[in-house]
């Protein structure tokens, strides 16, 4: 079994992360923000489609691209976009048998909106092993990996980066933490966009499953 890694506070991506993506969530969240961007710009499904994942790319979320460039509410954008229907989302006892065990403060740190977290929180089953949310509201919309954003939630939290894990699907969000001095950790689901702009050097570890995972964290 590997070695347990020692931390004050677990830092933990929501979507794709704290539940399986095979669970296809997000796709509900895309296809939202496709309809939002063809109703905006008065374009068709494909270049709506095709600015979304451009301005993803470019901006860190697509809301950041329709703030900067078409001055969109991101309050608007967001209740949109978030109304969705979370019953895909299993709930994980397991999960939660390893979340009250592991030693440490949790929080969840996401691009997304606090109630889009709550409401997936509260159907895996959990919610009550997280100490905070910090959503892209908390960051004032400046998303991973946005190096602001990272000092803005260890500000506010008091996190300690030495003493702090950061697990996440997207790898190129780990960068900022591992600068920062935290333990990282990617969750390799296998998805050519988890692995976008992927530097080694800032991956301690790269797992397949959060909850094996944890388990392992916990055992003994």
């Amino acid at each position: 079994m590997p070695s347990a890694v020692e931390a004050d506070v677990w830092i933990f991506d929501l979507d794709n992360t704290l539940y399986p993506a095979e669970c296809r969530l997000f796709d509900q969240i895309d296809v939202r923000m496709g309809a939002f961007i063809s109703e905006l710009l008065s374009v068709d499904r494909v270049e709506a489609r095709r600015i979304q994942k451009l301005y993803f790319m470019e901006y860190g979320t697509t809301l950041r691209g329709l703030m900067d460039r078409h001055g969109v509410a991101p309050e608007d954008f967001l209740a949109y976009v978030h109304d969705i229907d979370v019953s895909p989302v299993p709930p994980n006892a397991r999960l939660a048998r390893a979340l009250a065990r592991l030693d440490g403060r949790k929080l969840v740190y996401t691009n997304g909106s606090a109630k889009h977290a709550g409401n997936v929180l509260q159907r895996l089953g959990v919610a009550g092993h997280f100490e905070g949310v910090f959503d892209i509201a908390g960051a004032d919309y400046v998303p991973k990996p946005d190096r602001r954003a990272y000092d803005r939630m260890v500000e506010l939290f008091s996190v300690t980066p030495g003493r702090a894990v950061m697990i996440e699907d997207m790898a190129r969000n780990l960068i900022p933490a591992a600068a920062m001095g935290m333990t990282t950790v990617w969750l390799d689901a296998g998805h050519e966009w988890g692995a976008a702009d992927h530097d080694p050097d800032s991956i301690h570890h790269t797992i397949d499953d959060l909850t094996d995972w944890l388990e392992e964290q916990v055992a003994g």
